[in-house]
C-alpha cells in the first residue's frame, strides 16, 4: 500500500539561483537534497581544485540525492541513497527546521566516513532530520575519493596555480565548508555559527580542516568520531612524494601521461585502478591546503581556535586483527608483540598486559590505538594544550545488540563498542537501521549522545539539562577524565593515557 506524502515544495534564493525542495509537514523539517557546490570536476576539471559553480536558469530540483563518488563497494555497513556513481559528484544536502521568518540557527556540517575511498552523505546513518528536530540546521556532502580526489603528480603541479596537486577531496570539504558559509543564511542559518564533524576519514578531515589555512576562517567548532590524520592513521607526505607515487602509478597502468590519463573515461580509468591493485592516494602537504603536519600546525597554535569534542570508540578493531587470525594465547601474544616491537616489548606488555585473562582485551586495545586510537587522542592532547578553547573527550563504550531476528546462538561476541558503530546514535537514526534489534537502552544512549552533540552545536559546550556534567579537559592534566558513553553513561578519571603517551614516544622516535 502506498504511503501518504506529507510534503509540498519550497525554494530558496541561493547564490546560483533558485532551488526547490520539500516541507515534510510531518516532521517539520525541509529538505534540500543534491545541491551542487562546485562544478562537476569532469573532463578538463578533473584533478584540479573544486571550481566556483556557475549561474542557472528557473528552479533548480533538490529533491533527490546527488550522485557519490566513484568507489569500490569497500565496506558492507555502507547503505545508499544517492542515484549510483559519477565523477560528477560534488552535491551537498541540507535539513533545516526553519520557519518562515527564523534566522540565525546553528549548523552542524557532517563528512562522512570511508577511509577516502568511499562513503556518501546519502547514507541513512548520516541523515538530518532528527538533528534538525532539535534546532540546529544539518548539512552532508560528497567529496572526491581515491584517485579521484587524491592524485599527485608533478604534470599535475605545474598546471595549478598555487604549484601543487592532489588533496583534491578535502579542497572539496573546504569548498563545502565555504559554501555553507555563504549560502546557509538563506536556510535559516547564521554564518557564523559552523561546526564541522565526521566519523573516521570524516574525523580526520575534521582534523585537516581545523589546520588549513583556506577552511579555519569559516569554523566555530569541530566535532571527531574516531580519527585524526596523525601518524600512523592517514598522516600526510609531502609533496615531492605524492607526486612519485602518481608517477609509479602512471608508469604501472601503461599510460604516458597527465593528457592521456585525463582523456580515460570513468571505466578504463577505474579498471585500470583494479588491474593495477594500487594503493591509497595519501594526503599531501602542498603548502596550499596544508603548510605542515598537523602536530607542527597544532604545537605552533596555527589552528582554528575553536572549541572541540573529539573521542574514539573502545574496540575500534578486534583483537584478532593484531594477533594476525593467531590463537589467543601468551606465546602466540608475545610473539605478536616482539614483532612489531622488537625494542620496547617489555614497556608493550606492561601497559597492554600477556595474562590470560587480559590478552583478548590487551590485543583489542593494540589493535585499536594502532588503528586510530593514538591518532584521535593526539589531536585531543595537541587541541587543549594548544588552545584557549574548551576540548571534551569522550569514549564511547555502548556494545550493539544482535541483529533482528537472530538468535544469541549465531551472534558474534564482542567486547565494547567497535569502529563505526556510534554515528547512529549520535545523529539519533537508530530508527532508520533496522538491521538491529535497538533496546531500550540503545535509545537511551542515544538521546544522550545526540543530545551532547545538538547542544555543542549550539554553544560550543555539550552540557544541557539532564544529562551527565561533562566538564572541559584541563591543560595541566596528566590523564583528563574522560566521558564514558554507554547506558551508564558517565565522567570519570582515565586510566589509559599513558598507553598513548608510550605510542607517542615511539612514533616520535620513527619520525
Amino acid at each position: 500500500m502506498a504511503q501518504a506524502d506529507f510534503t509540498f515544495p519550497v525554494q530558496r534564493d541561493i547564490e546560483n539561483g533558485t532551488i526547490e525542495g520539500v516541507y515534510d509537514t510531518k516532521s517539520g523539517i525541509q529538505r534540500f537534497l543534491g545541491i551542487p557546490y562546485a562544478q562537476p570536476p569532469v573532463e578538463s576539471l578533473r584533478w584540479k581544485a573544486p571550481q566556483a559553480m556557475s549561474h542557472w536558469e528557473g528552479v533548480r530540483q533538490a529533491k533527490t540525492f546527488g550522485p557519490r563518488s566513484i568507489q569500490t563497494p569497500a565496506f558492507s555497513d555502507m547503505v545508499f541513497r544517492s542515484p549510483g556513481m559519477s565523477e560528477d559528484c560534488l552535491y551537498l544536502n541540507v535539513w533545516t527546521p526553519a520557519r518562515h521568518n527564523t534566522s540565525g540557527l546553528p549548523v552542524l556540517l557532517y563528512f562522512h566516513g570511508g577511509g577516502n575511498i568511499a562513503g556518501d552523505g546519502s547514507e541513512p546513518r548520516y541523515d538530518g532530520e532528527q538533528m534538525a528536530k532539535k534546532g540546529i540546521i544539518v548539512v552532508t556532502c560528497n567529496y572526491r575519493l581515491g584517485i579521484f580526489g587524491f592524485l599527485a603528480h608533478p604534470a599535475l603541479s605545474a598546471e595549478a596555480g598555487y604549484h601543487a596537486s592532489g588533496n583534491y577531496g578535502m579542497l572539496d570539504q573546504s569548498a563545502a565548508i565555504a559554501w555553507v558559509y555563504r549560502n546557509i543564511a538563506a536556510f535559516g542559518g547564521d554564518p557564523k555559527r559552523i561546526t564541522i564533524a565526521g566519523e573516521s576519514a570524516g574525523s580526520i578531515g575534521v582534523s585537516y580542516q581545523m589546520a588549513s589555512p583556506l577552511s579555519k576562517p569559516y569554523l566555530a567548532g569541530a566535532i571527531g568520531e574516531s580519527g585524526a590524520g596523525i601518524h600512523p592513521t592517514l598522516s600526510p607526505v609531502t609533496l615531492a612524494e605524492a607526486e612519485q607515487i602518481g608517477m609509479e602509478f602512471l608508469q604501472k597502468a601503461g599510460v604516458a601521461s597527465i593528457e592521456a590519463l585525463r582523456s580515460l573515461s570513468t571505466q578504463t580509468l577505474y579498471e585500470l585502478l583494479q588491474e593495477t591493485r594500487f594503493g591509497r592516494f595519501p594526503i599531501v602537504i602542498d603548502h596550499y591546503f596544508l603548510n605542515k603536519t598537523l602536530p607542527e600546525v597544532f604545537q605552533a597554535g596555527e589552528q582554528a581556535q575553536v572549541p572541540l569534542l573529539v573521542g574514539w570508540n573502545s574496540a575500534e578493531l578486534p583483537g584478532v586483527v593484531f594477533m594476525n587470525g593467531m590463537p589467543y594465547s601468551a606465546e602466540n601474544y608475545q610473539q605478536r608483540v616482539k614483532a612489531e616491537y622488537p625494542d620496547h616489548a617489555p614497556q608493550i606488555i606492561k601497559l597492554y598486559p600477556d595474562t590470560p585473562q587480559e590478552i583478548e582485551n590487551s590485543a583489542t586495545a593494540l589493535a585499536s590505538d594502532r588503528f586510530i586510537g593514538y591518532s584521535t587522542w593526539k589531536w585531543f592532547d595537541l587541541h587543549r594544550k594548544n588552545s584557549h578553547q574548551p576540548v571534551y573527550r569522550y569514549l564511547y563504550n555502548q556494545p550493539r545488540p544482535p541483529m533482528t531476528g537472530a538468535t544469541s546462538a549465531n551472534q558474534p561476541m564482542v567486547k565494547g563498542a567497535g569502529h563505526s558503530w556510534e554515528i547512529e546514535y549520535c545523529m539519533n537514526n537508530l530508527a532508520l537501521n533496522t538491521v538491529y534489534a535497538w533496546t531500550p537502552d540503545d535509545l537511551k544512549v542515544s538521546e544522550t549522545m545526540s543530545q551532547y552533540f545538538a547542544h555543542f552545536v549550539k554553544t560550543g559546550n555539550p552540557n544541557g539539562e539532564k544529562l551527565p556534567e561533562w566538564p572541559a579537559a584541563k591543560k595541566e592534566e596528566a590523564q583528563p577524565p574522560v566521558m564514558i558513553i554507554e547506558a551508564n553513561t558517565r565522567f570519570e578519571k582515565a586510566t589509559q593515557d599513558i598507553r598513548y603517551q608510550l605510542l607517542d614516544s615511539l612514533y616520535k622516535k620513527k619520525e
